[in-house]
C-alpha cells in the first residue's frame, strides 16, 4: 500500500497545472474531502488505503495525453468524468490519480538519465520506481491487484494509450483464467502494430494486448467506422472480431447483442473488460473528445449491449477514455459541449452499474 500511494496522488490531481488550471482541482477536493488545502486534503486521501475492500468498484485516473486524436485535452478526462459522476453515484472508491509528466508516455522510452532525473521530480529522492504515466499505471494496478485480486476496477482516461496498463494488469490478474475477454468500443481499430515507429501508444494499444490473451477472438471491437483498412483485411491480419457502426445501426441492439453474447459463449467467455472510448459515439453525442467522428452509436444503444452483456458474463474491469472537456471542435456550441460531457458521465455510471453486479 506504500508503493501504491507514492505512485498515485489525489483524485483530479494528475493534471500537471502550475497556476492556471488549479481552481479546477480545487474545485473537485473540496467536493472529495471538504477542504482546498491540498495537504489537508491529502491526510484524508490516504486514508483510502485503509478501506480497500472489493465490495464496490474502485476509480482510478489515469490523465495522460500523449497524443490521442487531433486535437489533446483527454488529460482532463478524468477530473471532469469525476464532477458529472460525483453527485448522482458515490458507491466507489476513488484511489486518485496516476502521477503524471506530461512530455512522457513509457519508461522504455527513457535514458538512464532521465528516469533519474524524473524520478527526483517526482518522488524527491533517488529510487526504482518508474516515472512515466503508463509504465506507473501498470506497476500500481498490478500492485493492486496483487493484494486484491478481485478488485473491479474502472479506469478514467487519458487517450487510449492509457488502456494498455489498465487492460494488461487486468488479463495478468486472471491469468489463470483462461476465459477473458476484452469488449472494445471505439471508431478507430487501435491495431497498428506502430505508429510512427512507437510500438505503445493510443493507435497501437489493442494490437499491443493480442498476444496476452489466450487467443486474438477473443477481442470485439464495437462501432469501428474511420479505417484506412476494410474490415476483411483487420479479419485476416490480427484475427480480431469487429461489428462496425454501420452494421450495429442496421442490426440494431438485439441483434448485435446476440452476435457478441454467441462469440464469447463459443470461446467459453467468463468475464470481460469494456473498454469505451468515447468517440464510439456519434460526434452529435461526443463533441468533447480529440477526433469527434459522424455516423457513430447512440449512448442508448451502447448501454443496453453492456447491460445485457452483463446479464451473461461477468464485467470485472472496465474504463473510459478520450474525453476531452475543454476541445471545441468547429460548430460545436456551448450547450453541446456541456451535453456530451452529461453523456460520458452517463456512460461512467453505467460501467460502475455493471462492475457492482
Amino acid at each position: 500500500m506504500k508503493e501504491i500511494e507514492q505512485l498515485l496522488t489525489l483524485p483530479g490531481n494528475g493534471v500537471f497545472t502550475v497556476n492556471t488550471g488549479k481552481e479546477k482541482k480545487e474545485k473537485l477536493m473540496q467536493a472529495y474531502y471538504g477542504t482546498k488545502d491540498v495537504e489537508k486534503a491529502r491526510a484524508k486521501w490516504s486514508k483510502t488505503f485503509q478501506k480497500m475492500t472489493p465490495d464496490r468498484p474502485w476509480v482510478i485516473g489515469i490523465p495522460s495525453d500523449n497524443g490521442g486524436g487531433i486535437q489533446r485535452g483527454a488529460n482532463w478526462g478524468p477530473l471532469v468524468l469525476r464532477q458529472e459522476i460525483l453527485s448522482q453515484h458515490k458507491n466507489f472508491l476513488d484511489l486518485g490519480d496516476v502521477r503524471v509528466i506530461p512530455h512522457l508516455l513509457h519508461d522504455k522510452y527513457l535514458n538512464d538519465e532521465t528516469l533519474k532525473l524524473c524520478r527526483k521530480a517526482l518522488y524527491g529522492k533517488a529510487n526504482k520506481l518508474p516515472v512515466s504515466p503508463l509504465s506507473i499505471a501498470e506497476r500500481a494496478l498490478n500492485d493492486l491487484y496483487k493484494a486484491h485480486p478481485t478488485a473491479r476496477i474502472l479506469g478514467f482516461g487519458g487517450d487510449h494509450s492509457t488502456s494498455y496498463p489498465l487492460v494488461k494488469a487486468w488479463l495478468e490478474s486472471r491469468k489463470n483464467l483462461k476465459k477473458a475477454a476484452l469488449l472494445h468500443f471505439d471508431a478507430h481499430t487501435d491495431l497498428l502494430d506502430r505508429r510512427l515507429g512507437i510500438d505503445i501508444c493510443f493507435g497501437t494499444w489493442t494490437y499491443q494486448i493480442l498476444d496476452h490473451l489466450e487467443t486474438h477472438d477473443h477481442v470485439v471491437q464495437v462501432g469501428i467506422r474511420s479505417s484506412g483498412k476494410t474490415k476483411k483485411y483487420w479479419k485476416e491480419h490480427t484475427g480480431v472480431e469487429q461489428l462496425w457502426a454501420h452494421e450495429v445501426i442496421k442490426w440494431g441492439v438485439e441483434k448485435t447483442y446476440k452476435k457478441i453474447r454467441d462469440q464469447y459463449k463459443k470461446l467459453g467467455v467468463e468475464e470481460i473488460y469494456v473498454s469505451f472510448d468515447i468517440d464510439a459515439l456519434d460526434e452529435k453525442y461526443a463533441a468533447a473528445t480529440g477526433t469527434p467522428e459522424k455516423e457513430g452509436l447512440t449512448p442508448t444503444d451502447c448501454a443496453a449491449l453492456i447491460r445485457l452483456l452483463s446479464d451473461d458474463f461477468k464485467i470485472t474491469g472496465a474504463d473510459l477514455m478520450e474525453v476531452a472537456p475543454f476541445v471545441w471542435p468547429a460548430g460545436v456550441e456551448p450547450r453541446d459541449q456541456q451535453s456530451s460531457l452529461t453523456v460520458a458521465g452517463d456512460m461512467a455510471r453505467i460501467l460502475l452499474e455493471v462492475l457492482a453486479k
